[in-house]
């Protein structure tokens, strides 16, 4: 899917890529970013959401919250960001990114309340019930500030993943805000919710959700109520062609994470301004039965398309050309991923040191994959700048 959209777009990222692992200055095992791509992403975000009037926070999980992304992005024009739990908030606040936005989609633990709205400050913080409104209010009351809160709400027929239920009845909001305002330390900002908007594999567009009418509508509502200046944040699916939509449904804040990157689903189907920027590199290990296992550890697709036929640019020399690819059996999700396993049947099979290149959308922050930020492939000269965690902390590497 995505290495089809990189061999394409973005042909001198995977070459540079497999020549810095050839030369030992990338890890197998690793998530690769192109930092100009990246910052270039930014800009185009940054300047759509700045047309529309959208507050913009970028979302690092994705690429392992690494700290030469959040530079890029910052450079890019975009310098706050949401944090998705804590180690988020600790990474950004640390790359010297803003944290903008706190406690969406992962709460704050009881005990780490009061730590957080000191350290990070967060301009917005998420809550789904009184008691971490409670908390959160009280940690910044502690600091000496008032913290906006956002409610995340939901209502009959909006979609949540499983596992990420919770928050508010849109209904009870005006109530809602009138309990956060009588907070010590605490202040009804808005409302939020996610996915706002969402990949339909019908009709191959990315659709708004019901839980964005949930949005409108609840706006709409507590301004009735006398309500002004009403946070609208909603995330799901962000590129920069979408942010029309959502100001149109009233949205104020945006948060771009895959897109910043170019792999939003929808940057399959169609060549959207962002540039495609991250990549997965591994090498060959050994080779078996007609297979040439690579290293895993990094293997985690992001399952928004079915099943379809894994595959990587497998060599020793830099190279985008159909003649090698190869299909690649990925193991599932209920194994470890060791190994993923290459076809190597035919004239040319791999062999053990080769490069193998994949185009998938990540989650790096799930597993126990490098981050490699690289610098300067738009110049020819590319420079590995960072090599991390999914933590966004240098890593011990080669040893």
């Amino acid at each position: 899917m995505f290495l089809n959209v990189l061999r394409r777009r973005n042909p001198a990222f995977i070459e540079a890529a497999m020549t810095l692992h050839q030369q030992g200055k990338i890890p197998a095992n690793a998530y690769v970013l192109d930092l100009d791509a990246v910052e270039r992403n930014a800009g185009v975000l940054g300047a759509e959401a700045r047309r529309l009037g959208l507050k913009i926070f970028a979302m690092t999980k994705q690429v392992g919250r690494s700290s030469s992304f959040c530079q890029a992005v910052k450079r890019g024009g975009i310098d706050s960001a949401v944090a998705v739990d804590m180690a988020c908030a600790r990474a950004t606040h640390k790359a010297g990114l803003k944290v903008a936005h706190l406690g969406h989609l992962q709460q704050v633990a009881r005990h780490e309340a009061t730590a957080a709205a000191a350290t990070f400050k967060p301009d917005y913080w998420t809550v789904f019930n009184d008691s971490k409104a409670e908390e959160a209010a009280s940690g910044a009351w502690a600091a000496g500030r008032t913290q906006d809160l956002l409610a995340r709400i939901h209502a009959e027929g909006d979609t949540f993943y499983r596992g990420h239920e919770g928050g508010f009845a849109a209904a009870d909001v005006t109530a809602v805000a009138d309990r956060f305002d009588a907070l010590e330390g605490g202040r009804f900002a808005g409302i939020t919710t996610f996915p706002a908007l969402l990949f339909d594999h019908a009709s191959r567009k990315v659709v708004p959700t019901h839980n964005l009418a949930t949005l409108t509508k609840t706006a709409a509502a507590l301004a009735k109520a006398g309500r002004r200046d009403i946070e609208v944040n909603a995330p799901g699916t962000t590129s920069s062609v979408m942010l029309a939509a959502l100001a149109e449904a009233g949205a104020t804040q945006c948060e771009p994470g895959n897109g910043l990157h170019g792999t939003t689903a929808l940057h399959v189907m169609e060549d959207l301004p962002e540039l495609p920027a991250v990549l997965y590199l591994t090498e060959v290990s050994h080779l078996s039965g007609g297979k040439a296992y690579c290293f895993g550890g990094g293997f985690y697709i992001d399952p928004i398309f079915p099943d379809y036929d894994v595959k990587a640019i497998v060599g020793s020399e830099p190279t985008t050309a159909s003649a090698a690819l190869r299909s690649v059996e990925v193991p599932p999700p209920s194994a470890i991923d060791y190994y993923g396993m290459i076809d190597a049947t035919g004239p040319g099979a791999p062999k053990p040191g080769d490069t193998a290149v994949f185009g998938f959308r990540g989650q790096a922050f799930v597993t126990r994959a490098y981050v490699v930020g690289v610098s300067g492939i738009s110049k020819g000269a590319p420079k590995v700048e960072t090599i991390e965690t999914g933590f966004g902390e240098t890593a011990a590497w080669p040893v």
